[in-house]
């Protein structure tokens, strides 16, 4: 514990204050001298004292640069958030208004330009002063204020603690003589100018405040150099004790004190006797703009981007030793950190998912939605439909719904459901097969042993009975491929996947950035049920791997950093963009198709957006998650609505005021990624994803499907159960089918016989959610 030597004087006598008088003057003389003439040709005993004590002190003043928080921009421009553990904006002194130079002078430490580091005449003065009177009065110059403020500074950042540090009041005699050396040392190296600039740069206003620049911005909203006289006058009068004279709670201590700098300016002749009168006669002038808090909960925008961004920092050794020393770096570093965020995208992302799910909706259903560019991997937009914050309440969370677990995500993720399918397609092509081939998509059971090909498993490895079903009866038959896949017939996706190996399935959603979001290990396939989406994955996976389909089959993993620097020019390494082929052009072409055809037909919310695009979409059991994941050429995105503190449904559940009966991933889900990809599709590329004069085969639909009648989007969706009537049949044409009603969950309950196949309507069931997965077998 720092001894405190205040009490000192109360215990000496007259006599004894005498004494300290002339050794103390005898220090004046010989602190200066002590510099420059060896300790030989100082006479005085006393001085000797005083010599022989600073031979030991340093004499070197190590000056570092200013703590200084960092920044966080998007890819154009826009500040996002700031990290600091002081809010300070460095400036130079031409940056700084005279008014507010002469002011600190004037009461800190008028004659500044006068004395070379420590003022003799100050120090006696106010020994003088001290030793008569009860009061005490300080002799530190501005330079020895400097000293001290860069030394704690420095401690701080060293993670010393308030004992070890020299804090006003705590200060022992050795403490003022290691200042009083430093400030010589100081000004035999820096000009005044220079002096005074740090000064005002590094000194602490309130609170978190330090510096001029953040000061005149926090109290008056203006920058440093348009400070005027009274509000320079209460600048300086703050610093003597910040937490005294603050003027939001002590406003008459305020200005009291910021009267005592104007008269000491008039005095020294800094301002005329006009300009004191106006000015004392002056209230404060507040126009207070505080800076936002720091960290991303004072995020200007994309603040869970923002967490995602300080995720990537504090996970990488680019930016210290460990996470402490990263955490240490982005507040007090003065890092810019510039991001591939598209600030354009991102207002529209937030935008549309607050249209369909508010924050803090009285349905609890959690919304999120990220974009990733194809060919490049770099997140343009992140957000979701609740306020970052560790503060309790209704549509608060620091949860990142957007991705893993272990970079701020949920625990798990959450099941992807349909929009797992296509990658079951991807090895199917791979495997030699077609988008038009035929398939008997009539089974809906598997029994207990049956021979699934895992080669990736134990050769004794077992599969339990596996019974599932369609989202409609009569898609228990024989259909393309492709038709399989737009209509999201959970019988066609399986029936592939017992033809393929199911370690073939996972190795192409591997390379396509598949993993599972509690561990970021590959999907497991001890279950056939993956394929179908029984496994948890976040957004930003998906999102990512949907883009591999846009850039023609290139995978690029996600990115979030373009270009971090410091205040001192030094540059820091990130991650370059790390694309590399996954499928072949032809595949990725091929399974746009279907995924086109999905987009065009308008299930649901689901609309086409008057450019080339595809997606699907996909349902848990009962609807707890609902998901659309689809891409322009340019633009790959992944929308997500579902429950993300239970498993309870959706289904009847008030969303923004509307109950439906039935939630899938065409209606919240389909229609926030429509809304928002209409509106920002055009902004990049929006090329063709197909083969345009490819014409593919068609599969007829069975007689007794129904199309129910169209509803309007705030409307509760059709109810599987209750259709509503038949429309004509048109003959079956190369143009995508109009799935009618939106996804419905899949039971696990047996199938209906499927119906006898004649010709149909042009308007295809959508998407089935994930069977319920059996166990594993020994």
């Amino acid at each position: 514990m720092r001894q405190n030597n205040s009490s000192m004087l109360g215990r000496l006598g007259t006599s004894g204050r005498l004494v300290l008088f002339l050794l103390v003057s005898a220090f004046c003389g010989a602190l200066v001298a002590g510099i420059f003439i060896p300790t030989a040709a100082v006479g005085a005993s006393g001085a000797n004292i005083v010599l022989n004590a600073m031979e030991d002190l340093p004499d070197e003043f190590q000056n570092g640069p200013l703590d200084e928080g960092s920044k966080i921009y998007s890819a154009d421009g826009v500040l996002l958030a700031s990290f600091y553990a002081q809010n300070r904006i460095p400036v130079t002194l031409d940056k700084i208004s005279p008014a507010m130079q002469d002011a600190i002078i004037a009461i800190e430490d008028n004659r500044f330009y006068e004395h070379g580091g420590v003022d003799a005449k100050g120090v006696a003065r106010a020994l003088a002063s001290n030793l008569t009177k009860d009061s005490t009065q300080g002799a530190s110059t501005l330079t020895m204020q400097y000293v001290n403020n860069v030394l704690i500074d420095q401690g701080v950042a060293e993670g010393k603690s308030g004992d070890d540090l020299t804090i006003s009041g705590t200060k022992n005699i050795t403490d003022k003589l290691r200042e009083a050396k430093l400030a010589l040392a100081v000004e035999n190296e820096y000009s005044k100018d220079q002096i005074l600039e740090g000064y005002l740069n590094i000194v602490l206003f309130s609170g978190r405040t330090y510096g001029i620049e953040a000061a005149a911005q926090n109290f008056f909203g203006i920058p440093a150099a348009d400070l005027n006289i009274a509000q320079s006058a209460m600048l300086a009068g703050m610093v003597q004790s910040p937490n005294n004279f603050n003027p939001f709670t002590n406003p008459e201590g305020t200005r009291d004190r910021r009267d005592t700098v104007l008269a000491a300016m008039l005095r020294y002749e800094k301002i005329t006797q006009q300009e004191y009168d106006a000015a004392v006669a002056s209230d404060l002038q507040l126009n207070p703009q505080p800076a936002a808090d720091s960290g991303c909960v004072g995020a200007n925008m994309a603040d869970y981007f923002c967490s995602y961004v300080e995720q990537v920092i504090l996970s990488s050794e680019e930016f210290g030793v460990d996470e402490t020393a990263r955490a240490k770096l982005l507040a007090r570093g003065g890092l810019t950190i510039t991001t591939t965020l598209d600030s354009r995208l991102q207002e529209q992302a937030q935008t549309q998912i607050e249209a369909q799910v508010p924050v803090g909706d009285a349905s609890g259903a959690g919304s999120a939605m990220v974009s990733v560019e194809p060919g490049t991997g770099k997140i343009l937009a992140m957000a979701q439909n609740t306020n970052y914050t560790p503060e309790e309440g209704a549509g608060n969370t620091q949860l990142n719904f957007n991705v893993d677990s272990d970079m701020g995500g949920t625990s798990y993720g959450f099941q992807p459901g349909s929009t797992m399918k296509p990658f079951t397609t991807v090895a199917w092509l791979e495997a030699g097969g077609s988008i038009d081939d035929v398939i008997d998509a009539s089974r809906t059971t598997y029994p207990a042993g049956y021979d699934w090909t895992a080669s990736c498993l134990p050769e004794d490895a077992y599969f339990d009975e596996w019974k599932f079903k369609n989202a409609q009866d009569g898609y228990e038959r024989s259909m393309t491929v492709g038709d399989g896949l737009t209509w999201s017939a959970n019988t066609a996706t399986v029936a592939q996947a017992s033809q393929l190996d199911l370690c073939d399935i996972r190795d192409a959603a591997t390379r396509m950035g598949v993993h599972r979001a509690v561990d970021g290990e590959a999907l497991e396939v001890n279950n056939p049920s993956f394929v179908l989406g029984g496994q948890e994955v976040s957004p930003l996976t998906m999102a990512a791997a949907y883009a591999t389909f846009a850039s023609g089959g290139e995978y690029c993993e996600p990115i979030a950093l373009t270009q971090v620097s410091d205040s001192r020019g030094n540059a820091y390494a990130v991650p370059e963009e790390q694309c590399e082929r996954a499928i072949s052009e032809e595949i990725a072409r091929e399974v746009s198709e279907p995924l086109q055809n999905l987009v065009n037909s308008g299930p649901g919310a689901l609309e086409p957006l008057g450019v080339p695009a595809a997606a699907k979409t996909g349902t848990t059991d009962v609807s707890e998650q609902t998901w659309t994941v689809g891409y322009t050429q340019g633009i790959s995105t992944a929308s997500w609505v579902g429950n993300w503190t239970s498993y309870a449904s959706l289904n009847n559940l008030p969303i923004n005021g509307v109950a439906r009966s039935y939630v899938d991933g065409s209606t919240i889900a389909g229609a926030q990624w429509t809304d928002y990809m209409r509106a920002v599709a055009g902004l990049y590329s929006t090329g063709e994803l197909t083969d345009p004069n490819r014409v593919p085969v068609r599969s007829p639909l069975p007689e007794q499907w129904q199309a129910p009648q169209e509803q309007p989007r705030e409307d509760p969706a059709p109810s599987p159960e209750t259709p509503s009537e038949p429309e004509p049949a048109p003959a079956p044409t190369s143009e995508p089918a109009a799935p009618a009603v939106p996804e419905t969950p899949e039971p696990s309950e047996p199938a209906a016989p499927a119906p006898t196949l004649s010709p149909a309507p042009a308007e295809p069931p959508v998407e089935p959610a994930p069977a319920v997965s059996p166990t594993t077998g020994p």
